[in-house]
C-alpha cells in the first residue's frame, strides 16, 4: 500500500525505508508485519476525539462504549453504530500479525521474480484489453497511464482475485483496542464507519486485509474517504467488486501523488567504470543530462531527449554488486501508494511488461550473497554506534542516517561507498571489537 499509501498496513505497522523489502498481496508476495505502506498519510483528525485510556483501565466493552459515544458525535448514527459492532470480538490472529517482527526479508530478486512473472504480464495484458474503454477514460480524467493502474491492481490483489476476508471493523477493532499506534488505528476504525455511513457499502460486506486495507486496490479507510471515486456511475464508491471505481480511485490517489503523464517511472542503467557510488543517494536529484555527463547510461536505449532536463535519483537496491535504476517523479509518486522502493520497482517493470516493454532486469543481483537478518541489521547499528558513526536509532530500519553511516564508513576501508549494509561490512565491525 509513508508518508502513508492507500493501502498502508496492509504489508505492516511500522515503516521501513528503500533497503527493506515489502511484498504485498497475491502470491507471490508475503506480508511481513513490519511493512508499512502508504496511504495512511490521509490520516485526519477525529471531530471531537477524546483522548483513549490505556487498554489496561478499560474493558472491551467499556472501550467499545467510549468509542460509540466519539462515533456518534463525528455523526455516525447510533443504529450503524450497534449493526456495525453486532458480535464484534477481538481477534487474536490480527494482534499476531500486528506484533511479529520477522528475522528476515525476502530477497528482492526472489521478490521480483514472482511479482514481474510471465504469467502476472500475460493477464495484466488480458485484463487491460477487457477494461480498455474505461482505462482510458480514467486516463483522460486523470493523466495516468493505464499499463500502471493494472500493474497496481495485479500486486494488490491479482487483478482483484484476492481482496482479503477479515472483517474491517473486527480487525480495526482489535488494532485500535490492544495493538501498537492506537490512535492511528482508531482514526482507520473512525473512517471505516463513515464509509459506512455513506452508504457504500454494508457491515456485513466490508471485508479486507488483517491490517484494514480494502478492495481490489487494498485502500485504508481514510484514503478511501479522500480518493475513492465513483466512476461507474452507480451511486457508490465500490472498490470490492467494481473494477472501474477501483481502478479510477488509485488512479485519484497516483494524480494527487503528483503523476505526471506520459513519463517513465524510471529505467535500468549501466555505471562506468570508477563510479562514486556515494552518488547513489536517495537525497541527490539531479537531472537526466547531468547523469548522462556522470557516465550513466540505460540499458534499454537512450532516454528521450525530451527528458534530458527531468530529475532523477540512483537507486542500488543491493549495493554497488547489484543492478542500478535511475527513478523519475513517478517512482517517487508510487512510493507514496506503498513506500517500498521492491513494491514500486515491481509495479514499473509490471507495468512495462504489460504494455510489451522488456520486464526483466538485465544485470545480474548478488544471490550469492543473501541480505542481512533484522538481529545483524540491529548488530550493525549498534557496532557503527560504538564507533562513533552514528547511524541512529538501533531498530533494524537501515535509514538515511543508518546508510550515511554505513558509507562513511565504508569510505574508512575504502570500499565502494553505496551505504548498503553487507555481511562483509558487519564482518568488519565485529573484527574491530
Amino acid at each position: 500500500m509513508l508518508n502513508l499509501s492507500p493501502r498502508a498496513f496492509v504489508c505492516a505497522a511500522l515503516s521501513l525505508n528503500l533497503s527493506l523489502l515489502t511484498a504485498c498481496a497475491e502470491a507471490p508476495t508475503q506480508t511481513p508485519a513490519s511493512s508499512v505502506p502508504a496511504s495512511s498519510a490521509s490520516r485526519q483528525p477525529t471531530p471531537n476525539a477524546q483522548p483513549s485510556l490505556p487498554t489496561s483501565a478499560l474493558s472491551f466493552a467499556d472501550w467499545r462504549n467510549q468509542l460509540r459515544d466519539e462515533a456518534l458525535a463525528a455523526g455516525i448514527s447510533p443504529a450503524l453504530f450497534d449493526r456495525a459492532f453486532t458480535g464484534i470480538t477481538l481477534d487474536p490472529a490480527v494482534l499476531a500479525a500486528d506484533s511479529s517482527q520477522p528475522e528476515f526479508t525476502r530477497p528482492i530478486w526472489e521478490y521480483l521474480d514472482g511479482a514481474v512473472s510471465a504469467s502476472r504480464i500475460a493477464r495484466g495484458q488480458t485484463q487491460q484489453a477487457q477494461q480498455s474503454a474505461t482505462l482510458k477514460r480514467i486516463e483522460q480524467r486523470y493523466g495516468v497511464q493505464a499499463e500502471t493502474l493494472v500493474a497496481i491492481w495485479g500486486m494488490e490483489s491479482g487483478y482483484g482475485s484476492n481482496i482479503g476476508s477479515n472483517s474491517v471493523i473486527r480487525s480495526l477493532a482489535t488494532l485500535a483496542y490492544e495493538g501498537r499506534r492506537q490512535a492511528f488505528w482508531r482514526d482507520q476504525l473512525l473512517a471505516a464507519l463513515q464509509i459506512l455511513e455513506h452508504g457504500d457499502i454494508t457491515p456485513e460486506r466490508l471485508i479486507g486485509s488483517w491490517a484494514g486495507a480494502m478492495g481490489q486496490t487494498q485502500f485504508m479507510p481514510t484514503t478511501y474517504n479522500q480518493h475513492a471515486v465513483d466512476f461507474d456511475g452507480d451511486g457508490r464508491r465500490d472498490l470490492w467488486s467494481s473494477p472501474a471505481d477501483a481502478l479510477a480511485s488509485a488512479a485519484h490517489y497516483l494524480q494527487a501523488s503528483g503523476w505526471q503523464h506520459g513519463q517513465p517511472w524510471g529505467f535500468e542503467v549501466r555505471l562506468p567504470s570508477g563510479f562514486d557510488y556515494a552518488l547513489a543517494d536517495p537525497e541527490r536529484r539531479i537531472s537526466l543530462a547531468e547523469w548522462a555527463a556522470l557516465g550513466v547510461q540505460p540499458i534499454n536505449g537512450a532516454a528521450p531527449p525530451a527528458l534530458a532536463g527531468e530529475s532523477a535519483t540512483l537507486l542500488l537496491p543491493t549495493g554497488h554488486r547489484g543492478p542500478a535504476f535511475l527513478l523519475m517523479n513517478n517512482f517517487r509518486s508510487i512510493l507514496k501508494y506503498n513506500n517500498s522502493s521492491s513494491y514500486a520497482l515491481a509495479v514499473g517493470l509490471l507495468s512495462d511488461g504489460i504494455r510489451g516493454a522488456n520486464s526483466q532486469v538485465v544485470a545480474d543481483w548478488p544471490r550469492n550473497d543473501p541480505q542481512l537478518g533484522r538481529s545483524e541489521r540491529i548488530e550493525l547499528q549498534e557496532l557503527l554506534a560504538t564507533h562513533g558513526f552514528n547511524p541512529g536509532a538501533a531498530d533494524g530500519i537501515i535509514g538515511a542516517n543508518t546508510r550515511k553511516a554505513v558509507r562513511a564508513y565504508q569510505q574508512t576501508l575504502k570500499l565502494p561507498a553505496d551505504g548498503y549494509p553487507s555481511h562483509e561490512l558487519l564482518d568488519a565491525l565485529r573484527s574491530r571489537l
